[in-house]
């Protein structure tokens, strides 16, 4: 099994440099592939401010990679629940974080705005400080 970087799940799906996607998509083709849930945070953050990406978007990119047979995703429950929150609305982060989280009683945060869309969605007891 191999880990992969940020790098190349951005190459995979962007395609920005055609050679490194296509060196990364032989990899993901070729070999049993782990992914870490903080890769799955940069890449979202990567995609949408450095390549502009929408959220849309994103989500069709990180629900192929969960379709993978071979991939193995870091806490895959908490990173196909953050994906599941993010459509609907609530920033990836956040959703990672709190879907990541579903051991402790509540969530604790200065964000409103988080608090507020989290529970719109039933993702638990959101405490705002």
């Amino acid at each position: 099994m191999i880990a992969i970087d940020t790098d190349v799940l951005v190459q995979v799906l962007t395609n920005a440099d055609p050679v490194q996607a296509q060196r990364a998509a032989e990899l993901m083709e070729s070999a049993d592939i782990y992914i870490p849930k903080t890769v799955m945070l940069e890449t979202e953050w990567v995609l949408r401010y450095a390549y502009g990406i929408d959220k849309t978007r994103i989500m069709k990119g990180f629900q192929k990679l969960l379709g993978l047979w071979n991939a193995k995703f870091e806490d895959l429950p908490a990173v196909a629940l953050a994906i599941s929150w993010y459509g609907y609305g609530v920033d990836f982060g956040d959703a990672l974080h709190l879907a990541s989280s579903r051991e402790a009683e509540e969530f604790a945060t200065f964000d409103n705005s988080f608090a507020q869309k989290g529970k719109q969605i039933s993702a638990g007891n959101i405490v705002v400080l």
